[in-house]
């Protein structure tokens, strides 16, 4: 029998000692879970490309609250679906707009929760791009009065942070500057750094109801075959004032948290795990191609291990339960 002189089977030979050894691990409090808020109640309702995902009427998120607050995930991220949209966006700043409630509401009725606003136009103008636009094309320098504009009116309103993901040139400095200057110095920025024109999204638009009428949005967001970019992206944010960054979407992208994690070492990554990702886990599981649990708990895990501090995903509240049901065996 010829000699084995070190046996890493070892390491792996008991559920005991596979967690002893586990050099990545996922908590409740690594997770962010993402809110769509529905301005009319008519609007609110499952989302029928997204299963279990709902969208919230303001005045029903007390029940999803106690649910969040329970599985200890700490933060939440609200994306809002206004009753009336315009060629400006107006509703996104207004303050009685629909985020601007959901703020108010949550902080009142969750005070513990972390609440983060999206911050972005695409979901509040009536041509569904990210922006204002001139013609067919953004005009990225009045967009950011606009970025300003709301980002003050959810500080105000209660939000903890906001996070820009419109991808627009000086995004970052705009909205740090607007918030110096009315004192809400403490509101922090996750950005939106890293966000590639995508073919994941489409659940999400459904969600939010914010698929552009026209043209793509290939202008701002990024080309998937582009990593330099990103290290560029993330340095301009930083050195604008992010507190944190973010690459979206995820799975697809592991090898750029990878390589942001390396060259950015003190500054928290975020990572979403998008719609489409969500969604094709559970269009497998309900076919019965794929064991669900084992699949998302494996591809959060993936993230993590990539070199992201929060992710951001559907499965939040679901994975927390799993954690707290896999714990007892040292599944994860």
């Amino acid at each position: 029998m010829p000699s084995i002189d070190r046996r890493l089977r070892r390491r792996r030979s008991s559920p005991g000692i596979r967690a002893m050894y586990r050099e990545t691990r996922l908590a409740p409090s690594d997770f962010i879970y993402p809110i769509f808020v529905a301005d009319d109640p008519a609007d609110a309702g499952r989302v029928s490309s997204m299963p279990g995902v709902e969208r919230y009427a303001v005045d029903r998120l007390d029940g999803i609250a106690d649910r969040i607050q329970s599985s200890r995930v700490p933060a939440v991220m609200l994306f809002g679906i206004p009753a009336r949209k315009d060629a400006t966006g107006s509703q996104a700043w207004a303050e009685d707009g629909v985020i601007c409630r959901a703020l108010e509401r949550l902080k009142r009725i969750a005070p513990n929760l972390t609440l983060i606003a999206d911050v972005c136009l695409c979901e509040y103008t009536d041509h569904g791009h990210c922006g204002h636009i001139d013609g067919e094309r953004i005009d990225n320098d009045s967009t950011l009065e606009a970025l300003r504009r709301a980002s003050v009116a959810y500080a105000a309103a209660g939000a903890d942070i906001v996070a820009p993901s419109g991808m627009m040139d000086g995004m970052v400095g705009a909205i740090r500057a607007a918030l110096d200057e009315n004192r809400l110095t403490d509101t922090g920025i996750l950005s939106y750094s890293v966000k590639y024109a995508s073919g994941f999204y489409g659940p999400f638009r459904d969600a939010a109801a914010c698929a552009p009428k026209f043209g793509d949005r290939r202008t701002h967001q990024m080309d998937p075959g582009n990593v330099r970019e990103a290290f560029a992206e993330a340095e301009l944010d930083i050195a604008e004032g992010a507190d944190a960054i973010m690459v979206k979407p995820a799975l697809s992208y592991l090898d750029v948290i990878a390589k942001l994690r390396t060259r950015f070492e003190s500054v928290p990554i975020a990572a979403y795990q998008v719609s489409g990702e969500y969604s094709m886990i559970k269009a497998a599981a309900a076919n019965g191609w794929i064991d669900e649990r084992k699949v998302a708990m494996e591809s959060l895990l993936s993230i993590k291990r990539a070199g992201a501090d929060t992710i951001i995903t559907y499965y939040a509240l679901d994975a927390a339960k799993w954690l707290a049901e896999g714990m007892a065996n040292n599944e994860y």
